[in-house]
This record gives structure tokens, C-alpha cells and sequence, in this order.
């Protein structure tokens, strides 16, 4: 596949080329070790206890559970999942808390972008329950002008239908606004909505190595877009 550039200059990014900054959570500014921890491992358990399973056939009822709702918001509704569980998700999260973290980049990134004077948000599917919880362990919300979750506008960031609804919400141009997540199908929608300067984080956890993407530029660190 051909790779979608990204508009830069002798010294890195093209800064001059952006007002906007639109930026994915969970991956790109979280450690994702907390969410593949969470839902691939201690939910596993936790299911297989109150249903007398052993962890590997709740983990294969869980992962059949979650293909049947992905690209719904069902899929990152914590209280949907309460229901369908029945185990108190929100809870949960809050008992492994401590393992929410940013990358090591997060926030010197971010206080370049305001130092640079972009305004910026954060574009997440992550349901409200979980971002209030993340938000309080790692004060993201300093340094955004907002956090726009996915149930806000009605769809994930993977269906065409969320940008233009993104758009009217936040006023940006697309053109002129840079997009950043760990998940391919969410750039591509983006990129087919014309956002102009699209960056893949190829590093979204800190247990797993690298995975660069095939179709756009991807970086491992945030930093790769930090420049003088």
C-alpha cells in the first residue's frame, strides 16, 4: 500500500501547516497496557470465577462477545458491559487504577502543542466512566482544550459518520488539523474525510513492541513531532 505523508521540513514537522491538534487516548497518549491488561486478562478471570469457566473458555466467551459488538459503541460502553457480564466493570477499573499511565512522552508533547499555542483535543471511543477515571489518575485534561467522547457523537471514530459530527462540534478545518492514534481503521476514516496531516503511533504499549504501519507514517514516539 502506498503510505499517506505527512507534510514536513528540513527540521521536522511543518508546524506553520496546523491549528488544530486531534489526538487519540488510549494508545497514543496512555499506555494501552492498562486496556489489554484489563479486558484480555482480569476480566477473563474475573468471569471465569463467577461463572466456574477456566480463564482460557472465558476468555474465548469474552472475545466472541466483543467481536459481536466492535465498531458499535457497545464496544467501549463500560455500563453495557456491566449489564452483559454482570460485573461492576466501572468498579473494576477503579481497583486497577493504579495501572493507568501516560507514555513517556504524553505530556512534554502536549506542553509543547501549547506552548506552540494549537488548540487541542482529544478524540477517544473510550466511554465517559473510563475517561473520568483515567482523567483523574493522569490530569490529562490540563493540557486539552476538550476530551470528546465517541457517545457524544454517536458513532466510533472508525465510521465515516463521526467526523463530520467532530467537525461541527469542534470547528476545526480539517486540512489544516493533525490526527494521531494507534488504530489504522480510525486514520482512515479521517484521512477519507480529508484531515490533513495523519501520524500512526506505532508504540501504544509498553509491553509490546513496535508495530509500524503499512499505510501511514508511523512514529514511535511523540517526539518524532516535537521540533525546535
Amino acid at each position: 500500500m502506498t503510505q499517506y505523508p505527512a507534510p514536513s521540513t528540513q527540521h521536522g514537522f511543518d508546524w506553520k501547516a496546523v491549528d488544530d491538534v486531534l489526538l487519540d487516548m488510549d494508545g497514543t497518549l496512555l499506555d494501552r497496557h492498562f486496556d489489554n491488561f484489563f479486558f484480555e486478562e482480569e476480566l477473563p478471570r474475573r468471569y471465569a470465577a463467577k461463572h466456574g469457566l477456566a480463564v482460557e473458555d472465558a476468555a474465548k466467551r469474552l472475545l466472541t462477545l466483543y467481536q459481536a459488538v466492535e465498531g458499535q459503541l457497545n464496544w467501549t460502553d463500560l455500563h453495557y458491559w456491566s449489564k452483559t457480564l454482570e460485573i461492576d466493570v466501572v468498579a473494576l477499573t477503579k481497583e486497577f487504577e493504579h495501572l493507568i499511565t501516560c507514555h513517556p512522552d504524553a505530556m512534554e508533547f502536549l506542553r509543547h502543542l501549547r506552548a506552540r499555542g494549537k488548540r487541542v483535543h482529544i478524540l477517544t471511543n473510550a466511554h465517559a466512566a473510563g475517561i473520568e477515571i483515567k482523567v483523574a489518575r493522569t490530569r490529562l485534561d490540563r493540557y486539552v482544550d476538550r476530551i470528546v467522547n465517541a457517545f457524544e457523537i454517536g458513532y466510533l471514530k472508525i465510521r465515516p459518520e463521526y467526523w463530520p459530527t467532530c467537525q461541527r462540534l469542534l470547528g476545526f478545518e480539517p486540512s489544516r488539523s493533525l490526527y494521531v492514534d494507534d488504530d489504522e481503521a480510525c486514520l482512515a476514516a479521517a484521512q477519507q474525510y480529508g484531515i490533513g496531516h495523519l501520524y500512526h503511533r506505532s508504540k501504544s504499549s509498553s509491553r509490546l513492541p513496535a508495530q509500524p504501519s503499512s499505510r501511514y507514517v508511523s512514529i514511535e514516539s511523540l517526539h518524532a513531532l516535537i521540533t525546535p
